[in-house]
């Protein structure tokens, strides 16, 4: 059995309520008990120019793992299944 990481990694996903891709970034960040800071763009008109200077892109979700911008829900699924992202947050 593997054991669990210690290490805390600065996740942060940017969203809004009704975004089904945003839901699945979301469990799959919860299905590898990571934990996570949601910044829901559609209550904060600041958080979404924000995001969108950080990202350059203006859809969502657009997740950042210690800083680094990891793109939108495929991107984030592209990086588990090569097992990129595991390397990245070495589990």
């Amino acid at each position: 059995m593997k054991e669990k990481t210690t290490k805390q990694h600065n996740i942060v996903v940017y969203s809004t309520l009704i975004c089904p891709y945003c839901n699945a970034a979301k469990q799959l960040l919860k299905s590898k008990d990571l934990s996570y800071q949601e910044i829901r763009v559609d209550q904060d008109r600041q958080q979404r120019q924000i995001m969108m200077e950080k990202s350059g892109r203006t859809s969502v979700p657009q997740i950042f793992i210690n800083e680094q911008h990891i793109g939108g829900f495929d991107d984030l699924n592209a990086m588990n299944r090569s097992g990129q992202l595991d390397q990245l947050l070495n589990l």
